[in-house]
């Protein structure tokens, strides 16, 4: 029996939907983990839920990802959306926010893990942030259409007198009250999601952008708020410099001859962080899946964080020139997250993996709860034309011979297994019917090492329809 790939992109089991993920490094009876703390979308017709689960894994496989049960419940049992913890000492701090984001509690654990217990209130507001620094000090960031930071008393709960500042960054108008003072319509405007991180010696905003202008090169060209973008600044509290844009979830871009980009993934709010772990540098973000916001997924890719010789950090893919960095752009959304060499295409690999679908708005991933190891999440409503786009698998030295796809269709479908590009050469055609389930096709050529693969489902019967659940590579 052939072993299903597990931890991919997303890293948490398929069946699993936490978005908003803080990602931190904790020391915990001896051992450094990941730890992520996110909000947790068990609602299906809403966001998030009325609990919050911790997931975690060794710093040395960021494919081992280990659930550890809820760690905190609201107060009066209401909706708990993004939270942040941080450690001071020997105790660990949830910032939990209750009433779906507008009362913020912070309670208390000796234990990574929680549970988080005898919750106070605060004074912070929408998508709390929390930074302990070098020195002790500690700094909290939130805000909606408009950011507020201040520092924190040592209770971790009280504002300090005189420290609290609006806007230490540019907002956009709250698209909900277009009235709002004092907003600016900025290509790298605020939106929500606060997350300082110390970097190189330096203060990072990490924050959901809201592009209201045309962004061409992303195929950006309606507000979009599916990035997670930075600033930096030498002080915690102001000071802050343009940055750029880390993540953005509209999945491959593909480049037109004109220079504009294609998206291959329906974009949707964004928040995360970026963290170290063993000396590498990651960004946590999250997807969507369904056909709404409220199935969304933790997900993960490797990033490049380096500074100028201005002191200017950069995050993200960058570009250097002679050695030194000049310019950064968002990470590639892939499938393989933390396999970074590529997943292993001779396992059993879920069609839910997939980062590119067109045409756009289209076919989609089917959610699933169904808490079952190893459970596919399919993509469906597939139809005449519908590419699924994979990035990247591992072939090895040795090339495969065959091609086996599991899917569900309504009438007769030619796959064509594109290498490398969705407009690839062709290495595969795979015949299916309505009769089996499961499909299988030699290749004409040989792969060997890293590829991206793409699926393209053709039917001569234009009211067919296709759901494609998993599939693998035969040596």
């Amino acid at each position: 029996m052939k072993e299903k790939i597990l931890s991919a992109n997303p890293y948490m089991p398929l069946w699993e939907h936490v978005p908003d993920g803080e990602p931190r490094v904790f020391e915990y009876n001896g051992e450094k983990r990941v730890y992520v703390y996110g909000s947790h979308d068990t609602l299906k017709t809403a966001y998030c839920g009325h609990d919050q689960v911790v997931w975690s894994a060794p710093i040395n496989d960021l494919t081992n990802w280990t659930c550890q049960g809820v760690c905190y419940t609201a107060t009066d049992g209401s909706v708990l959306y993004a939270p942040d913890v941080v450690q001071k000492g020997d105790t660990f701090y949830l910032y939990a926010a209750e009433e779906c984001g507008s009362r913020i509690m912070v309670a208390s654990s000796k234990n990574p893990a929680g549970p988080f217990e005898n919750p106070i209130p605060t004074k912070l507001g929408f998508d709390p942030g929390v930074l302990v620094d070098d020195d002790g000090r500690v700094y909290a960031f939130w805000g909606f259409c408009g950011a507020f930071c201040a520092e924190l008393e040592d209770d971790m709960a009280t504002i300090k007198e005189g420290t609290l500042r609006s806007n230490p960054i540019g907002h956009i108008p709250n698209p909900f009250q277009p009235e709002q003072d004092g907003a600016e319509d900025l290509r790298d405007a605020f939106f929500e999601a606060s997350s300082p991180r110390k970097v190189m010696g330096k203060y990072v905003y990490i924050y959901s952008k809201r592009y209201t202008t045309p962004v061409p090169e992303l195929g950006v060209y309606e507000p979009c708020n599916g990035f997670l973008s930075y600033k930096y600044s030498d002080s915690p509290l102001g000071g802050y410099k343009e940055g750029g844009d880390i993540s953005f979830n509209g999945g491959e871009i593909i480049t037109q001859p004109d220079g504009a980009g294609q998206m291959t993934y329906r974009w949707g709010n964004n928040h995360g962080s970026i963290i170290e772990i063993n000396g590498k540098w990651y960004v946590f973000y999250h997807r969507h899946t369904g056909i709404d916001e409220y199935s969304r997924q933790a997900m993960i890719e490797p990033v490049d964080v380096a500074m100028g010789k201005d002191g200017k950090i950069y995050i993200g893919d960058i570009t250097y020139i002679n050695g030194e960095p000049v310019s950064s752009k968002p990470v590639e959304m892939t499938s393989q997250g933390a396999h970074i060499n590529g997943l292993d295409a001779y396992k059993i690999i879920s069609a839910g993996y997939c980062c590119h679908l067109t045409p756009l708005k289209q076919a989609y991933i089917k959610p699933v709860y169904e808490q079952i190891d190893g459970i596919s999440s399919p993509v469906v409503n597939i139809k005449n034309g519908t590419t699924v786009g994979f990035r990247y698998l591992q072939f090895g030295a040795i090339p495969p011979k065959s091609v086996t796809i599991t899917a569900s269709t309504s009438a007769e479908f030619t796959v064509n297994l594109r290498l490398d590009s969705y407009k690839g050469r062709i290495i595969s055609k795979i015949n299916t019917s309505e009769k089996s389930t499961a499909f299988t096709a030699d290749l004409t050529a040989g792969i060997i090492g890293r590829h991206a693969v793409y699926f393209e489902f053709l039917s001569e019967r234009g009211e067919a329809t296709a759901e494609f659940i998993d599939f693998t590579f035969d040596k």
